[in-house]
């Protein structure tokens, strides 16, 4: 029960920064500031921790997240906290080491933290370019 707590306030802070980032860029009325930047590595950074503490979560839980090519000892949270934000980070940048693998749900789940690792950038340049025009 407390994994999917974490996983839906986790979903709802990704979202709600998200939509903080849009928002924004409707206030600002300028192609890209400093502000814009912060608050794009903010988002970054809270999409990364966010999906981290699913993947951690639902580890601790039991439930196979990742396949490790190095089988350690129990997990305890800490370390699969580290793991997680890693794998996050990995998977949202789309870089894929190769020292883990989606297995699982988290192959679901990977999919969709790379969908929006790909989308924000896009979306980004998409509504600056409609601001843009607008003020044209």
């Amino acid at each position: 029960m407390a994994t999917i707590i974490i996983a839906i306030v986790c979903v709802l802070l990704i979202a709600g920064s998200i939509r903080q980032l849009f928002t924004s860029l409707e206030i600002e009325h300028h192609m890209f500031s400093f502000h814009i930047f912060i608050t794009l590595v903010m988002l970054y950074t809270v999409v990364m921790i966010g999906f981290g503490l699913i993947y951690a979560s639902m580890s601790v839980q039991g439930i196979e997240m990742f396949m490790r090519t190095v089988h350690n000892d129990p997990p305890s949270w800490g370390h699969e906290l580290s793991k997680g934000i890693y794998f996050s980070g990995v998977t949202l940048f789309t870089v894929g080491y190769g020292d883990l693998m989606p297995i699982g749900w988290g192959r679901w789940i990977a999919l969709v933290e790379a969908m929006i690792g790909y989308t924000i950038p896009a979306a980004l340049v998409a509504k600056v370019w409609q601001t843009s025009k607008k003020e044209s």
